[in-house]
């Protein structure tokens, strides 16, 4: 402490509460200030949210730059806890001395719940680094005294008691959880996806009890535990309880200095901070402002930064408690945030829903469908990186595009200066692009750098992908270059990753991180490498670990639909179909209740199909010589065609024919985005072939080659690679093109794009194409001779084999698979989904209620259709 250090702040508490105010006066300056810090505990600030990680590791949580502690004008004083405030003579007593203050901060935290119940006190709790300690020694200790892996029964079904189970878990324990709720994380997820979490919690091995109310914890005649008894159920054998019910603000200091405190606790304090006692300020879970105290970072951080500012002159306000989570555990991705549970007057919920998958997502948007008010993500909390910041601003299309269970990309926003980016530290869009600019000092040009200036991804990690994108993007606007590493995980690039898992012959997730990753990946990472290693190797998709890293649909082998069934796109090459294969589909469709559509490209969709149906469904179709038409992955699609020469009197080729053998060796082919094909049998066009990635237009030399189309969100033509060509040598052509976007393109990236981002574009790839400028052409078409032979229907390979099976009736005994508060209609003779207004009661003329699906699965066999070499007769 110096000795032009005049004003004196003092801090009750050394948690991250603490940490991050003094974090904050520092970086505002601390000229003529003292900054002194008691702390109970002997540790330097940690991060109370990683906690998990020490059960199973020696892991450093501390928080910061520990060099933020040898700062001359602050006193950290560790294992001294503060046993009185006088608010008339401003001093802090501890045991072993008197500390006199100008403003007083109180950060004392909460204090974990407990049972008050019979055998409470042989319960343990979930709250430190100490607890941490214990717990795992304890574990230890029953696993060598036992003989066996030690019961744990975890008490609490919120974000900590999730937790603590997942940790003992991993410790080797087996664990449950008990919750007087009737759901895990009540106060995060509504009943859907409660439903939906549920099941996926049970599928990591956690035993989970809701709604059953703890009563006596039982011990025996040596004090050992052994069960949990449990309100009007059997007890459950318990060999470990630990009690993670919440947690009681520690304003006992407080209340004994007199200050006002709320009616289920923590210091009353006003939007700046302050509290009843003249400089006396609350910060963090202890503090009460509107009646409520939280227990995130979010809100700690945002009030720990008020009360800076405000002791340093300025005039910030604590704007309220922002409530958003995410919480990952096992696999399980939830998160919430906004008005999570839609009690805005007038609001409308858009809801994708899947339990038996344990999918679930949901956004609440105002009465005009036009603002975002909040959202519920269980399985796939993917949007909630884009769709957090943009909460109470309007979206720029329809909700459910938002939406990955809706089987797109969300539509690109410029999000305005004022939404938050970062909402653990309270940091703004427009602080970001401030700083890629380098407006308050050096342009932070690299994701690191832009972490460190703003703070902003240094916590949770979840907006990092939106730091990322927002970066590129400043960086875009200024002409610099753009960094094209996948993700914070993998600094390659998709091309690069692309090459080097090529080059090495790595045939794993697991290969691909030890050499080229850092940590366990993301939901950017996970999906390219799936991709990737599925683009060089020809096995089962789902197999080997390999199910986790795939986007929702390719898990299910279908498309997720917005009432939580599936739809069921058989494979039509070039949509030529016999009389019979048609009667399949309509007896198929029929037999289970399904919606039916003829779609863009010509294949017949059937909608409504549950999870557990899909096997059933899909052992009709293959019987019958039908295969998957992969609507759900990003690989060919399709390939459109006319009837061309073969009925046409305008036709001068056989589209039919070509069109046919395209898909039949494109097939399962896995891509950077969806592919689509077009053949057209003259230059009438009527395959629209030009808005297709690869267009065939017959002439009557041969065929036109055209590439780079699509239609979507961002339309394009396809261009004219080259032209006359023969059978032989257009699939030459195709095969080459193909498979250098392959390797080439960026995630997520259609051809249009990708020949856009090329140094030449068009003519770049006719010299590598057409005219093997590289010298790879002999190697690109073998990589397309290798996927050709290697090719296999992945729903044959499924009913193939009881293990793949599994997947899909794991959770057929369930009373229903689909959204049971989903309401259905039935118009033009089929039913659907009801629209917002038609659940309102309005139903239009034409259209009347219809009943649910049927919730038992039907199973059924059909006969084999013969084929002709995958043709249907003509």
């Amino acid at each position: 402490m110096t000795e032009s250090a005049t004003h004196r702040v003092v801090v009750i508490g050394g948690g991250p509460a603490a940490h991050r105010f003094v974090e904050a006066m520092c970086t505002r300056g601390t000229t003529g200030t003292s900054i002194t810090v008691i702390s109970e505990e002997p540790h330097l600030p940690y991060d109370r949210v990683a906690l998990s990680k020490a059960l199973t590791g020696d892991v450093d949580l501390t928080l910061g730059d520990p060099a933020l502690w040898a700062d001359p004008a602050v006193t950290l004083l560790t294992g001294e806890p503060a046993t009185g405030i006088d608010t008339v003579h401003k001093v802090v007593r501890t045991p072993a001395r008197t500390v006199p203050y100008d403003d007083l901060v109180l950060a004392t935290g909460s204090a974990a719940a407990r049972l008050t119940v019979p055998g409470a006190e042989r319960t343990h709790v979930y709250r430190t680094l100490e607890d941490v300690a214990v717990l795992a020694a304890e574990v230890a200790r029953l696993r060598e005294e036992l003989g066996r892996a030690p019961r744990a029964v975890v008490v609490g079904g919120g974000l900590l008691g999730l937790e603590a189970a997942g940790g003992l878990q991993d410790l080797g324990a087996e664990a449950a959880v008990v919750n007087v709720a009737d759901r895990l994380l009540n106060t995060q997820v509504d009943a859907g996806g409660g439903q939906a979490l549920g099941r996926l919690i049970a599928g990591t091995g956690l035993g989970v009890h809701c709604s059953v109310r703890p009563t006596a914890v039982t011990v025996d005649p040596d004090g050992a535990v052994t069960a949990l008894e449990l309100e009007d159920h059997e007890p459950l054998p318990a060999d470990l309880v630990v009690v993670a019910i919440g947690v009681r603000p520690r304003d006992a200091l407080a209340r004994d200095a007199g200050l006002d405190t709320g009616p289920r606790g923590g210091v009353v304090i006003d939007d700046t901070c302050r509290t009843t006692a003249p400089g006396v300020w609350a910060i963090g879970e202890v503090a009460c402002f509107e009646g409520r105290c939280v227990g995130l970072v979010a809100p700690a951080n945002t009030m720990a930064e008020v009360c800076a500012d405000r002791l340093h002159g300025g005039g910030a306000t604590f704007p309220g408690f922002d409530t958003a989570t995410r919480l990952k555990l096992a696999g399980v991705d939830v998160a919430s945030f906004g008005d999570a549970f839609g009690t805005t007057e007038g609001c409308l919920e858009v809801v994708y829903a899947d339990p038996a998958r344990g999918l679930y997502q949901k956004i609440v948007v105002s009465h005009d469908a036009a603002t975002l008010l909040g959202g519920i993500f269980v399985g796939d909390a993917g949007p909630y990186t884009a769709l957090r910041p943009m909460l109470g601003h309007e979206l720029g299309a329809e909700p459910g595009a938002y939406l990955s269970a809706s089987g797109g990309a969300a539509p690109e926003a410029d999000l305005p200066d004022e939404a938050t980016l970062c909402s653990c530290n309270n940091v703004s869009m427009g602080t970001v692009r401030a700083a890629v600019r380098g407006e308050d000092g050096d342009p932070c040009h690299d994701l690191g750098a832009l972490k460190t200036c703003t703070r902003a991804g240094t916590q949770c990690g979840s907006c990092v992908p939106l730091l990322k994108k927002t970066l590129e993007a400043e960086l875009t606007r200024s002409g610099l270059t753009v960094s094209r590493a996948l993700c914070e995980h993998i600094e390659l690039s998709r091309a690069e990753l692309f090459e080097a898992v090529r080059a090495l012959g790595l045939v794993s997730f697991e290969q691909v991180m030890d050499r080229f990753g850092r940590g366990r990946g993301c939901d950017v990472c996970k999906p390219v490498i799936a991709s990737v290693l599925a683009s060089q190797h020809a096995e089962y998709v789902l197999d080997a670990g390999r199910g986790a890293l795939q986007d929702t649909n390719d898990r299910a082998l279908a498309n997720l639909q917005k009432d939580g069934t599936y739809s069921v796109v058989p494979r039509v090459p070039a949509g030529e179909i016999t009389p019979a294969k048609l009667a399949v589909i309509a007896a198929v469709a029929e037999d289970f209740g399904l919606y039916t559509k003829i779609t863009g490209a010509q294949r017949i969709d059937m909608f409504g199909a549950r999870l557990d149906q899909l096997p059933d469904i899909w052992k009709r179709l293959v019987d019958a010589g039908f295969e998957s038409g992969q609507a759900y992955g990003k690989s060919l699609r399709a390939v459109k065609s006319c009837v061309g020469s073969t009925w046409c009197r305008y036709g001068v080729q056989d589209s039919v024919a070509m069109a046919v053998d395209l898909e039949l060796r494109y097939r399962g082919l896995r891509s950077p985005h969806k592919l689509k094909i077009g053949v057209s049998g003259c230059a009438r066009e009527c395959a629209e072939a030009r808005g297709k990635d690869v267009g065939v237009i017959a002439t009557d030399q041969g065929w036109n080659l055209y590439v780079g189309g699509n239609g979507g969100f961002q339309p394009a033509h396809a261009q004219l690679l080259a032209q006359d060509l023969d059978d032989e040598t257009l699939v030459r052509y195709i095969d080459r093109y193909l498979m250098y976007y392959i390797r080439t393109a960026d995630r997520l990236q259609r051809t249009a794009r990708w020949m856009e981002d090329l140094d030449g574009g068009l003519d770049h790839v006719r010299r590598v194409v057409v005219e093997d400028s590289l010298g790879i052409a002999a190697e690109l078409e073998e990589a397309m001779s290798r996927h050709v032979g290697s090719y296999r229907d992945e729903w044959a390979a499924t009913l193939a084999d009881p293990e793949r099976l599994r997947r899909f009736r794991s959770f057929v005994n369930a009373p229903t698979t689909a959204d049971p508060s989903t309401v259905y209609v039935r118009e033009r003779g089929q039913r659907r989904p009801a629209t917002a207004v038609e659940r309102a009661g309005h139903l239009p003329p034409g259209v009347e209620l219809a009943e649910v699906p049927n919730p038992e699965p039907v199973v059924l066999s059909g006969a084999r259709i013969p084929v002709r070499d995958g043709r249907a007769g003509r």
